[in-house]
């Protein structure tokens, strides 16, 4: 990590404070559905959920790239990327030459970052790599360009991964740019992540989100119906975009992921790489085991920083003494962000259950909604599960005290993570 990253990352630490708040869940209904409880939540909310969409899981970075990139060759009027980072490598080169292309025959191209999130990776776009892809006819932008003091720029971060092609496509999930999510990465092994893509009326939200993000940094006015093509059915999938702006609607991941356990009635599963929830998402679980509800928790043996697995599998294990099960991912390194309620409806997105994401940063996430849907998440799921061995208290047992001591540091440190 570099030495500014390591700056950053202290005075993060430091200025961060607990993320409360009054949680209300969702009125139980004993007599109606998961998914049905949970659209009504939603509504309550003034969070539209849009019913004519099509989405596609996109099970990794091979079929995240490949399917974007082809949607980027067929574009026509625009193109917009907002990404936590964009790794200087080689699927990034591959992907600049590509909008490069798409710039010159006259297709507009917006591309917006975050500035830690390009400081914090080993391999940054330097001012001479941007100056050189603005040449190129690509407008790209930092969100919030960390400068001294650096402290005023600790808190609020976008962590989102938004494309929108020409409005009619989106793409949001888990997966920046970056090489390691189709060659793995050194110490760690294969990076495993899910991402998604869909067409119909949630378009407009991703919409809305870029260009809200990329005015506001700019200073530029990026407005009218050539960004908002009258969406055609595309589907009888149910979609409700969750985006959390800090300054506006700062509780709403957390409560949306802890309303969405609340309304479980069988079985709640989930894979979250930086497993470190929230008091009232970690409530919610625990009334779901109380309640009965099978509850599967999927985490990583290992993970990209170093203390994490300690951490999240201290958690975890305070969760199976609960009545969860704990499912240790051994392929490598999973780094997906998912959760399914009743195998009825799903999450995907780029928040992960921590409070840097539940409390901090610019996240989104879909809410997905259709049986048929849900049984694709499944099958991906069942493959990921496939590669994990179910967590004992035996093998908890022989954890060394060190180990549990900097997993219990951790959790105590947990509104800080």
């Amino acid at each position: 990590m570099r030495a500014e990253s390591k700056i950053l990352l202290i005075i993060t630490i430091i200025l961060l404070t607990s993320c409360k708040s009054r949680f209300i869940a969702v009125e139980r209904d004993d007599f109606a559905s998961s998914d049905s409880t949970f659209i009504n939540y939603l509504q309550a909310k003034d969070i539209e959920v849009t019913d004519s969409n099509s989405i596609e899981i996109l099970n990794g970075g091979h079929m995240k790239f490949e399917r974007m990139f082809q949607d980027i060759r067929n574009a026509k009027h625009h193109i917009h990327l907002e990404y936590f980072n964009f790794r200087n490598d080689s699927i990034n080169a591959e992907l600049i030459s590509l909008l490069a292309e798409k710039a010159a025959e006259g297709v507009e191209v917006r591309a917006l970052f975050d500035a830690f999130g390009n400081m914090s990776n080993n391999r940054p776009l330097k001012k001479s790599h941007l100056d050189d892809i603005r040449k190129q006819g690509i407008e790209i932008a930092k969100f919030d360009p960390i400068t001294f003091p650096w402290i005023n720029h600790a808190y609020h971060r976008d962590h989102r991964k938004i494309v929108v092609i020409d409005g009619v496509i989106g793409y949001t999930g888990g997966i920046n740019v970056a090489d390691y999510y189709l060659n793995g990465l050194e110490g760690v092994g294969k990076w495993r992540d899910m991402h998604s893509r869909v067409e119909g009326e949630a378009v407009s939200k991703l919409q809305d989100i870029f260009l809200a993000m990329w005015n506001r940094e700019t200073g530029q006015n990026v407005s009218g119906n050539e960004y908002y093509p009258k969406a055609t059915d595309s589907g009888g999938t149910s979609i409700a975009v969750v985006d959390r702006w800090p300054t506006r609607n700062a509780e709403v991941m957390r409560r949306a992921y802890a309303n969405a356990i609340y309304s479980a009635k069988d079985s709640v599963k989930l894979i979250s790489p930086y497993f470190v929830p929230t008091k009232r998402v970690r409530n919610a679980i625990k009334d779901a085991l109380k309640d009965s509800v099978e509850v599967e928790i999927m985490i990583s043996s290992k993970s990209d920083i170093p203390f994490t697995p300690d951490v999240v599998l201290y958690v975890a294990h305070k969760l199976m003494k609960k009545g969860a099960k704990v499912y240790m991912y051994d392929g490598g390194f999973n780094h997906s962000k998912v959760m399914s309620i009743d195998d009825r409806y799903y999450t995907i997105g780029s928040a992960n259950l921590n409070s840097r994401s539940l409390c901090y940063d610019y996240e989104t996430n879909l809410f997905v909604f259709g049986k048929e849907d849900a049984e694709r998440f499944h099958e991906y799921y069942e493959l990921d599960k496939a590669e994990c061995h179910l967590l004992t208290r035996e093998e908890w047992k022989k954890r060394s005290w060190w180990r549990k001591f900097i997993g219990w540091l951790g959790d105590v440190l947990t509104p800080f993570m």
